[in-house]
Formats: C-alpha cells, sequence, structure tokens
C-alpha cells in the first residue's frame, strides 16, 4: 500500500463535494499555493476541499544533486532531450493516485476531482491525469509541459480523452521556455484533448489576469448539474 504523502488541506465549506488536489513546483512545498484559495470566488460552487501534497525529498541533478522536495529529478537543463527521469515520474503518478483514493474513501467521486499543478507540479498532474481510469473533472496545468511525451499516446486511459485540460503559459517564462510548453500543448491537440491554451504576458508565475480565468473554468468544471 501506497505511503499518503503529507497534504496541506484547506475547505470551502462544510461536507466537501469536490476536491482540487494542487501540486507545488519544484523545491516548493504544499504551503506554496496555500494563499490561492482566498484569491479566488468560489462563492457558487459546492464546497471544495483543496489539497495541497509535499512532494518527497530528493536529489536533483540540475541543482548539484541537492536535495529538495521534487515530484522527479530533472537530469539536463537541455529542452532539447528528455530531462525528467521515468522512475520518478511514475513514482509520483502512484502517489497522486492513492491521494485520489483517499478522497474518494472520504465520499468524493473522480468526477468531482480537479488535478492540478504548477511546474513540475503541473507535469505530473498531466502524466497522473491523462492515464488515470476514471473520468476526472479536469487537470489545471500552469507553466508547465507533457514529460515522457513519447509514452503519452499507449498509455493515456481512454476514460480521460475528453478531460477538459487548461494549461497555462507565460510568455517571458526563463525557466520552462514558451515554445517548449507550447509543443505539448500543440501534442495534445494532435491527440484529440479538449485542451485550453492560455498565454499571459508574464515570467513563471501565475498573473492575476490567469488567476481570473483559473476561476472562470473551475466553475465550468465543477458547477453542480441537475
Amino acid at each position: 500500500m501506497t505511503e499518503l504523502l503529507p497534504t496541506v488541506e484547506i475547505e470551502t465549506g462544510e461536507h466537501c463535494a469536490c476536491a482540487v488536489i494542487w501540486l507545488h513546483g519544484l523545491g516548493a512545498d504544499g504551503h506554496d499555493f496555500e494563499p490561492i484559495v482566498d484569491e479566488l470566488d468560489l462563492d457558487d460552487l459546492p464546497p471544495i476541499r483543496f489539497v495541497f501534497p509535499h512532494a518527497p525529498m530528493r536529489p536533483v541533478t540540475i541543482n548539484g544533486g541537492y536535495v529538495m522536495r521534487a515530484w522527479y529529478d530533472i537530469v539536463s537543463p537541455d529542452f532539447s532531450q528528455r530531462r525528467e527521469d521515468a522512475k520518478g515520474v511514475h513514482e509520483s503518478a502512484v502517489q497522486i493516485e492513492a491521494l485520489i483514493a483517499r478522497e474518494n474513501a472520504r465520499g468524493i467521486p473522480d468526477a468531482r476531482i480537479v488535478l492540478a499543478g504548477f511546474s513540475q507540479g503541473g507535469a505530473i498532474a498531466l502524466h497522473a491525469g491523462l492515464r488515470h481510469a476514471q473520468r476526472l473533472a479536469g487537470i489545471l496545468a500552469l507553466s508547465t509541459y507533457v514529460p515522457l511525451a513519447d509514452t503519452l499516446a499507449t498509455e493515456a486511459h481512454a476514460a480521460n480523452r475528453d478531460v477538459p485540460i487548461f494549461m497555462a503559459h507565460g510568455h517571458g517564462d526563463t525557466v520552462i521556455p514558451y515554445e517548449f510548453a507550447q509543443r505539448s500543448g500543440e501534442l495534445l491537440q494532435t491527440q484529440g484533448y479538449p485542451i485550453k491554451w492560455h498565454p499571459y504576458f508574464c515570467e513563471h508565475t501565475v498573473a492575476m489576469e490567469e488567476l481570473r480565468d483559473i476561476e472562470v473554468w473551475l466553475h465550468a468544471v465543477l458547477a453542480t448539474t441537475d
């Protein structure tokens, strides 16, 4: 049985009917996006449980082997070749599956769960979400890219072939180049995913305009349907 990652949790009301599992970027932790809950207008939505897990501690090659919270090792700074270690990506996906299963056990079905993430966390949200065996409410992928892209076509699960995907990136991003991320968006489009690509004039961060667009998207994918 997979040991659950430690998490920070915020509930917007009693008897949560939805969940957003939000993964932080390299070197951060679950507290990094905790303040975003107060920035979003969620009043018209059912109560949501925001789950912000802490990634495991591991050495990161491009940072000289320094040990930090990371969803996988980044073995090369070169965006022209594979950067992410497959073993770490797969291990993190298993840990995210365990968090989804915990939400199921707490009464929230897969169809009411959003996987979200920023940078490295967004890469894991895409990897795990598109391979998940039950339809999710949506995938929110910010300032990120599709990891292990060459295996997506064979590993993707049919259950999430039509899952709503919000993918956003800043034109001035110097951590993950805009063009590299855009190619991931185009890959998803060519494979038939209903991705909505959102460009912003910002760096490797979440812009205020982006927050408002995320808010609208969450209302669309988590609104109660009778």
